[in-house]
């Protein structure tokens, strides 16, 4: 799930990452996941970055594939919101 993109007009960035956790109100943890080439090694490494992101109506569940996007601070930790469900979990 490597998908990052910086819009033109807006300049926000968006990530596509996998649901790892929906049992706080109105917020999903989403893991992204990069591969990184690491220099001394010539080996590529996966890099895995947590982020909260805002779900107003509870829709995203564990397992679920999402679009988040980058917003104004909502609280201390969020500053996402969730954009769409890309592919639900089965």
């Amino acid at each position: 799930m490597e998908e990052q993109t910086v819009h033109k007009k807006g300049r926000k960035k968006t990530f596509v990452g996998v649901v790892t956790s929906d049992k706080m109100q109105k917020t999903i943890v989403v893991s992204i996941n990069t591969k990184k080439m690491d220099r001394l090694y010539k080996k590529y490494v996966t890099r895995t970055k947590k982020c909260k992101a805002h779900d107003e109506k509870n829709e995203a569940h564990i397992g679920d594939t999402v679009r988040i996007v980058e917003c104004a601070p909502i609280s201390k930790d969020k500053c996402w919101y969730l954009a769409e469900i890309i592919e639900r979990a089965k």
